[in-house]
């Protein structure tokens, strides 16, 4: 049986009085996977827009980061929370029940289409905030992996090690190649990304910018750079983001909700 999934689709902290539904069926059963790489810029056919193969993990990441961004660290005396609260859009209870949904969906292990995951980076970007939920999104869905004894391995070692998780989880979570691997410590690079698809403007490009990070410093052991250098959105003829080391040890990702599903 289709769940009917209803999301609010309004800018910023404040919710329009009639703000319009973005609405999207989603499946139930399981569907298999495309291995077909998203890496050229021509539209997908109406079959492979139709596959589902996001994991619902992605949706749930996203909309968890928003909620919390949206808890306020204090409250005024005079404040109406009934009023003011619910007028956050990511505590509001349509939010709410969208993230209770996800969470079943990705306990169960229910993926989404391009089209689904793509409402909802839509729904992000009409946010100010919309670069750090991406990027706190991102760095949520890179795992939780310590590195043990790999922190050891000479940078090299570890940074080939990296590239390859970083390959395998952008897989894991997209259910396709996402761009491919270039020269250099750390480079990954491709044309017509689901991401740009989403968002011309390039912010959800940061959920890439959050997972590469979060997963090469869980990796190898220590801090890591990595910079968004090349995005279609800025004219350039692709998205390429490039990474190196650092000294010290990295500060820890933020952990998901304590309500939240494991990935």
């Amino acid at each position: 049986m289709d769940l009917s999934l209803s999301i609010w689709h309004a800018a910023g902290d404040a919710l329009p009085d009639k703000a319009p539904l973005l609405r999207f069926p989603l499946s139930r059963p399981h569907c298999s996977l495309s291995e077909a790489p998203l890496t050229a810029s021509a539209p997908s056919s109406p079959a492979e827009v139709s596959k589902r193969r996001v994991r619902a993990l992605v949706g749930l990441r996203l909309l968890e980061v928003m909620r919390d961004l949206d808890i306020p660290s204090e409250l005024l005396e005079e404040e109406d929370t009934t009023v003011t609260l619910p007028r956050r859009l990511g505590l509001n209870d349509v939010v709410g029940r969208q993230i209770r949904s996800f969470r079943e969906d990705a306990r169960r292990g229910v993926r989404l289409t391009d089209p689904e995951i793509q409402d909802l980076f839509r729904l992000v970007i009409r946010r100010p905030d919309a670069e750090d939920i991406f990027f706190l999104a991102g760095q949520s869905l890179a795992g939780s992996k310590r590195p043990g004894w790999r922190r050891f391995l000479p940078k090299g070692m570890a940074l080939a090690l990296a590239r390859s998780r970083v390959r395998r989880r952008l897989k894991t979570l997209f259910g396709r190649r996402i761009g491919g691997l270039g020269r250099g410590a750390f480079s990954l690079e491709g044309r017509g990304l689901l991401f740009i698809e989403a968002d011309p403007g390039g912010e959800a490009c940061a959920l890439v910018t959050g997972l590469c990070q979060t997963t090469i410093e869980q990796a190898t052991g220590h801090k890591a750079s990595l910079t968004h250098t090349l995005c279609q959105s800025r004219g350039d003829a692709l998205c390429r983001w490039e990474g190196a080391l650092l000294e010290g040890a990295p500060e820890p990702p933020p952990p998901p909700a304590a309500d939240s599903v494991a990935d």
